[in-house]
């Protein structure tokens, strides 16, 4: 299918996306989507014949435990309401922990990388395929950007892609951002993975913005696209013609005429590209040959769970809840890695429950920061909102007794048994009005 040229959409910018010119499809986060209900722009761009698709954040297809089904019948049931043509989601795992290693389960809040074994590649085929049979509509994945690296990997990020596609048929969200960075933090070249992957997969493309700070990219998607990246999407050009483009943007986001902008560049560098010689990639030499598996969990696919199960709880857990460096990580790549998530968390929870950084003022990002230092996520932003609100007040905690008193309305509003009646909610805001608190 042919989509065109796109662009992300967030209610941030829902009104910028529908005036822009030349905007033949959007991709939506999948998970920001309420169940039964669109956003009204959604819909009149839907009425209009733009195409738009759910991208998934939270199944974890790279994670050795097997697809929740919940999680793919909400994916599913998103891809029917918006009558889309595919769905996407990521090579990666999101968490880890639980029954299989014996420890808590974790969140990480972010997309980690999956290692290129042989292990991670077995059981990455095996979640693709239950993700196959659950969804209505084909399945593309997309690789991701990285700060850390495994060791110990036996196969190339084109490889291990080659080998994914010729072993489930999946197809391929191609971020030439996240190859550009990859090449900044972890020395692999585009232009080798572009060689070794099989580029008639490929569904569609990513194309976003970032910054470099004291050697490291960072995929920030709230930076303009830069010439490096931009040179990617050309390398990948001229070996094929993608059916889609997309602009993505997450945050700090600019005027509209910026955003025309970007797009207009993407748009130059493609038409560029394909006036140079197309670059005939060398031959890929093929897949290891793999016997089918009766249904059912065998010894040695369960074996491989394992192996992953923990060495993602290894990694996830010097991440995120202070625990050693595993044999073989950087220890530097992995505390930048760390205080990246933490940032992000506290980010994400400001956006999830704005009145918290309301109530608190500048202390905010430090007084979250402490508690994430000490509480690992397990269920969820929202669920780590309420978490961080009620720490502090059994901490006797914001001082200033005003600032304490809005804070534990705000958690009683949320945490409570069931909501606020309407008449609380009014007495509330008058007693606040009379008191000025």
């Amino acid at each position: 299918m042919k989509l065109g040229i796109g662009i992300g959409w967030r209610p941030e910018i829902a009104d910028a996306v529908e005036a822009l010119p030349g905007i033949d499809w959007v991709e939506v986060v999948a998970e920001n989507l309420c169940p039964g209900h669109l956003p009204d722009s959604l819909v009149r761009l839907g009425e209009r014949g733009v195409t738009v698709v759910p991208h998934g954040v939270s199944l974890g297809l790279g994670g050795a435990e097997r697809p929740d089904p919940g999680r793919l019948a909400d994916l599913a049931a998103r891809a029917e309401l918006l009558g889309a043509p595919l769905v996407t989601e990521h090579i990666a795992f999101v968490r880890a922990g639980g029954p299989r290693v014996g420890a808590p389960g974790l969140e990480a809040g972010h997309l980690l990388p999956v290692p290129r074994t042989r292990d991670a590649l077995d059981v990455l085929c095996e979640n693709v395929r239950i993700a196959q049979d659950a969804l209505p509509v084909p399945l593309a994945l997309e690789n991701i950007a990285a700060l850390v690296s495994w060791p110990g990997e036996e196969l190339t990020e084109g490889r291990f892609l080659a080998e994914l596609v010729e072993r489930t048929g999946v197809r391929l969200l191609i971020d030439v951002a996240n190859l550009h960075t990859n090449r900044v933090n972890r020395g692999e070249d585009p232009a080798t993975a572009l060689d070794e992957l099989p580029v008639e997969a490929i569904a569609y493309v990513h194309v976003a913005g970032g910054v470099e700070k004291d050697g490291v990219w960072h995929d920030t998607h709230a930076h303009p696209v830069t010439a490096p990246v931009l040179d990617v999407l050309a390398e990948l050009r001229s070996r094929v013609d993608p059916p889609g483009v997309l602009l993505e943007r997450d945050d700090d986001f600019p005027p509209a005429g910026e955003l025309a902008g970007e797009l207009d560049l993407i748009r130059a560098t493609l038409d560029r590209a394909a006036g140079t010689p197309r670059r005939v990639p060398a031959a890929r030499t093929p897949a290891r040959a793999v016997p089918d598996e009766p249904a059912g969990r065998t010894a040695g696919e369960n074996a491989a769970r394992d192996r992953l199960a923990a060495g993602q709880h290894g990694l996830l857990s010097a991440l995120v809840a202070g625990g050693p460096v595993p044999a073989g990580f950087d220890r530097e790549r992995l505390e930048v890695q760390g205080r990246a998530l933490a940032a992000k968390r506290a980010g994400v929870v400001a956006k999830v429950a704005p009145e918290l950084p309301e109530i608190l003022g500048t202390g905010y990002r430090s007084a979250f920061l402490a508690y994430a230092a000490a509480r690992p996520m397990s269920a969820g932003y929202r669920r780590d909102a309420l978490d961080f609100a009620e720490s502090l007040l059994l901490a006797d905690l914001p001082a200033d007794a005003a600032a304490r008193r809005r804070l534990t309305h705000w958690w009683q509003d949320r945490a409570g048994a069931r909501p606020p009646r309407r008449t609380t909610l009014l007495l509330r805001a008058a007693r606040a009005a009379l008191t000025g608190r």
